[in-house]
């Protein structure tokens, strides 16, 4: 397995579960000592929410919220549930998926016959009553007290643990340079690495987020964007009023918070984020031999470079979200910001499947900024789909799409703020604090 982020360790964990995997000797691989300082799940939060547009993903969050919540759960000491007011401007792109989102939700809820916590919000002011900050974002939208947010590393340390328990899986820090293929290329027969020998293996995870499209030709299927975040301290008492706060997400703008823990509030956008134009050798076999270069987007971190900032364009959209949502904080300043790398697919669907050209290969990737949340179950549907046992629908929605896009923009109406973006380009027009 490449990769030690969601996708990546909760398939090593899936797969130290399985009877037919009971002599399996697993590898986990990554560039970095757990936890990756620049995965992007090694953060302060994440949103816990079945408050989804399509009823597989509410679905499948909701099953995954249950473990979440569960006091049985290791998680559950990740989680907390502060409610979650989901909001949209009126005759916006993001409306239509807040309403969708609002009639899952209705029907989750009276499946399981608690339709408690969950309130329609009609207008800025029934919104800012709730939101409780003084201030407020969009004009219609809903609460559901039964949504939540996860302190990330904290969960990804929990499962990181699970999986270290089992004694099953080895873990090594090194950096994958490409996949290994045997003579004719039809199989991929593991991975090569910068000062270490080859490893070999019947079948290679690709788990590698954001990094994907440097090891496989993901063109037209799934490209790195970088998201905003930027982060402020608070005092005791303020720490007390927005720590009661639900989080709030603009499905229009793509502007959301989230309420703070240990006096520190990350303001943040799920937009189109930044792309970062890269010239590689091309990761595909054939055209690798002719030393063709192919241009991809590929993650910019502060592990490449540790003075990295997030561009003022995106200091900006923060302040003004801000402003909106706690009108109280609106000219305090950021202490640190970050950007945070998704793997976009067109639709926003996961790509969990088979590689149709070589065999022995399997990815999990295309997290598309939402996959933080399915950490308790996505693993064993990965498992599925490698056993060839997962639900069609979910293996219809994460297969390989045959027809590539030109430009690969997540349109699945979640996201807020500008597509196009540039990452250099953003940059020289300004990054400081």
């Amino acid at each position: 397995i490449l990769g030690s982020g969601v996708f990546g360790l909760s398939t090593a964990l899936a797969l130290t579960q399985r009877p037919s995997f009971a002599n399996s000797k697993i590898t986990l691989v990554d560039r970095s000592p757990f936890p990756a300082p620049d995965g992007s799940s090694t953060d302060t939060s994440r949103i816990i929410r079945p408050d989804y547009a399509l009823p597989p993903y509410a679905s499948l969050a909701s099953t995954a919220q249950s473990i979440w919540r569960d006091p049985a759960s290791p998680f559950s000491a990740a989680y907390s549930e502060s409610g979650l007011a989901l909001v949209a401007n009126t005759g916006s792109q993001g409306e239509p998926y807040v309403r969708s989102s609002f009639s899952n939700v209705q029907r989750l809820h009276a499946e399981v016959g608690d339709t408690t916590g969950l309130k329609e919000l009609i207008g800025k002011e029934e919104i800012e009553r709730e939101v409780g900050t003084g201030g407020g974002s969009g004009d219609w939208g809903y609460v559901n007290r039964r949504s939540g947010w996860a302190d990330a590393e904290a969960g990804m340390r929990i499962l990181h643990a699970l999986v270290s328990s089992t004694r099953r899986v080895t873990f090594l820090t090194l950096t994958c340079t490409s996949l290994l293929y045997s003579p004719t290329s039809s199989t991929v027969v593991g991975a090569q690495f910068s000062k270490h020998p080859p490893i070999t293996a019947d079948l290679v995870i690709l788990a590698t987020g954001a990094w994907t499209p440097s090891l496989i030709d993901l063109r037209g299927r799934a490209q790195a964007t970088g998201q905003v975040l930027c982060y402020l301290p608070l005092s005791d008492e303020e720490q007390e009023l927005l720590g009661r706060m639900p989080v709030l997400l603009n499905m229009s703008t793509g502007m959301f918070i989230i309420p703070p823990r240990n006096k520190l509030l990350k303001v943040a956008r799920h937009g189109y984020g930044y792309s970062n134009p890269t010239s590689i050798t091309s990761p595909d076999p054939a055209a690798k031999v002719e030393g063709k270069r192919i241009e991809v987007s590929l993650p910019k971190t502060t592990y490449d470079d540790p003075g990295l900032q997030v561009p003022e364009e995106g200091q900006r959209a923060c302040r003004q979200a801000l402003r909106e949502m706690i009108p109280s904080l609106a000219s305090r300043p950021f202490t640190s910001t970050k950007i945070c790398w998704y793997t976009d697919t067109p639709t926003g669907d996961f790509i969990i499947t088979y590689h149709p050209s070589h065999r022995g290969l399997f990815l999990a990737t295309g997290g598309s900024g939402h996959g933080y949340k399915f950490l308790p179950v996505i693993g064993e549907k990965i498992v599925d789909c490698i056993e060839g046992k997962l639900d069609p629908v979910l293996k219809g929605m994460w297969g390989w799409r045959k027809e590539t896009v030109e430009n690969v923009v997540t349109e699945d109406g979640s996201r807020g703020g500008k597509p196009g973006m540039v990452l250099g380009v953003e940059m020289r027009k300004g990054s400081k604090l």
